[in-house]
């Protein structure tokens, strides 16, 4: 067996065990579907519109520049999905974000890509 070798950043670091691969594996199908639905450039401008709070329709439609039948298909997805939540009021719907894996990606995307002076 070779010396372990310093300059290794995996120097030193334990096996996974078995059980911990099959919970990485079942977080490996839930984020490549998150993902995946992120990987729409619509749906994530809709997203980081609701990253900042909970919006209307009508508020969503100004953000992002969709007719209200393409944003409602939008909606309907990641809402199939579990991503966003609606709430009505009113005549209005309000859409929200309801999955925190999906708020902490959005934070840290906005982190890495949109924060000031990028």
């Amino acid at each position: 067996m070779p010396p372990p070798d310093p300059d290794n950043p995996d120097h030193g670091a334990d096996p996974v065990a078995p059980a911990d691969l099959a919970a990485l594996e079942e977080r490996a199908e839930h984020v490549a579907g998150l993902l995946t639905l992120m990987g729409n450039p619509r749906r994530l401008l809709i997203l980081c519109r609701l990253a900042e709070g909970e919006a209307s329709v009508s508020a969503l439609q100004s953000a992002v520049g969709l007719s209200q039948s393409a944003l409602s298909q939008h909606l309907a997805r990641l809402r199939a999905a579990g991503i966003v939540r609606a709430r009505r009021d009113g005549q209005s719907m309000h859409y929200s974000i309801c999955d925190d894996d999906t708020r902490a990606l959005m934070v840290a995307l906005y982190d890495t890509f949109c924060a000031q002076g990028r």
